[in-house]
């Protein structure tokens, strides 16, 4: 086995914290996983993994290699892509991040699009709710809402969302809707537990007139958050592109607008080196097309 994909298996098998799932993965026999790592620890002479039966881990030398491995891997992804595509057929992997409901709502269909346009493209979507690290996941293009900080990636605006404090007609009857963001004191607030927004909501255009609500209820997930709102919990405080639905279809209503901070803008980052792939660039230009459009706006 090459050197190459010695590493492929390696980063597998840590992904996916196990030698039978990284083996079904690569449509490998759980022998010829075990044997290639094997193999990998033997030249480096190191150990790369924790054993046991119930589950595997990195020692502390498998974490280093595991950074260095997906940023060779896609250094070596990139040149395939380039070296079969020439500069204008988009061909081999592309690797994306996006938000979970953002990623599910508008990125996949463009993901979608591209796969059904170009035979020889075939794609990874990893939904998080949270940022990752782009060079060292090996990630071709990330999806970001809001400010981002400086770094040495490229970035590319394409469009904003704005904050939306929304709750069902039937919450608002009973509880009258708040007219100024003081008045979220006396009311049922729906919290979610993600790194946008926790118990301070941001109000004014700049965003700094800070209102410490008391939660009713707490959820994890964006479309818990939703559903809970929906149901009568109280007011949740969500970004426009997953409310507009449920305002559109009356489920829901805004109140507050006027109160609400400057829209976010959602950026695609990605490392300058990966600009000359096909597949990302008529990713970018799909998703810059999708922001012209509105799509989310």
């Amino acid at each position: 086995m090459d050197r190459f994909e010695s590493l492929s298996v390696f980063v597998a098998v840590a992904e996916r914290r196990g030698f039978a799932a990284a083996a079904r993965s690569l449509d490998m026999s759980p022998p010829a996983v075990t044997r290639a790592v094997a193999a990998l620890e033997r030249h480096l002479n190191v150990t790369l993994f924790h054993r046991s039966t119930r589950a595997v881990s990195l020692t502390d030398e498998g974490a280093v290699l595991l950074d260095r491995a997906r940023r060779i891997l896609a250094d070596l992804r990139e040149a395939e892509q380039i070296a079969m595509g020439g500069r204008s057929v988009p061909r081999g992997q592309l690797y994306v991040t996006a938000p979970v409901m953002f990623g599910r709502l508008h990125v996949l269909p463009v993901i979608n699009a591209l796969l059904a346009s170009h035979a020889g493209l075939n794609a990874r979507m990893m939904l998080l709710d949270r940022n990752v690290r782009i060079i060292e996941e090996g990630i071709d293009v990330a999806v970001r809402i809001g400010a981002l900080a400086d770094s040495t990636l490229r970035a590319v605006t394409i469009g904003s969302v704005r904050q939306t404090i929304v709750a069902s007609p039937a919450y608002l009857a009973e509880h009258s809707a708040p007219t100024d963001p003081a008045e979220l004191a006396s009311h049922n607030c729906i919290l979610g537990s993600g790194v946008r927004v926790g118990s301070t909501w941001p109000f004014g255009v700049r965003g700094d007139s800070i209102v410490d609500v008391v939660p009713r209820l707490i959820v994890n997930s964006i479309d818990a958050t939703i559903a809970a709102a929906e149901a009568g919990v109280g007011l949740a405080n969500v970004l426009s592109y997953q409310s507009a639905p449920r305002i559109a279809n009356g489920q829901l209503v805004e109140v507050l607008a006027d109160h609400a901070p400057s829209p976010m803008p959602v950026s695609l980052l990605y490392d300058p080196g990966r600009a000359a792939m096909p597949a990302v660039r008529v990713f970018i230009e799909a998703m810059r097309e999708q922001g012209q459009q509105g799509a989310w706006s």
